[in-house]
């Protein structure tokens, strides 16, 4: 699931990656700015995604693979890992969901051009 994850995150417009802290992890961003931190290890893989603070709160009351951002500001971050408990879907809609918040915040010109 993360690789087809992966690729939703950077069909995402104007989304590129970039590896910013070496190999590991990757970062997808629009705009310059962060909107998915992805790490993979052996035991699981963590996607950090931005998230509105109540929406992210109440995430993490309903699902336990969703926990405050790893090392990321945890009012306005999730890690979400992905253990199969949930549907691809789901999680799409959160990489949506961080997307978009990231773009609302970039300069307008810059939504004008991702817009265009």
């Amino acid at each position: 699931m993360s690789k087809a994850l992966i690729r939703y995150c950077l069909s995402k417009k104007g989304a590129v990656e970039d590896r910013p802290f070496g190999p590991e992890p990757l970062v997808v961003k629009v705009g310059g700015r962060m909107f998915a931190l992805i790490a993979e290890s052996a035991e699981a893989c963590h996607f950090s995604l931005k998230c509105d603070p109540v929406i992210a709160e109440n995430l993490r009351e309903q699902h336990s693979a969703v926990r405050p951002g790893y090392h990321l500001n945890k009012k306005h971050w999730n890690t979400v890992v992905l253990d199969g408990s949930l549907p691809e879907e789901d999680v799409m809609a959160m990489i949506d969901h961080s997307y978009d918040l990231v773009v609302a915040k970039l300069p307008r010109s810059v939504r004008e051009e991702l817009a265009g």
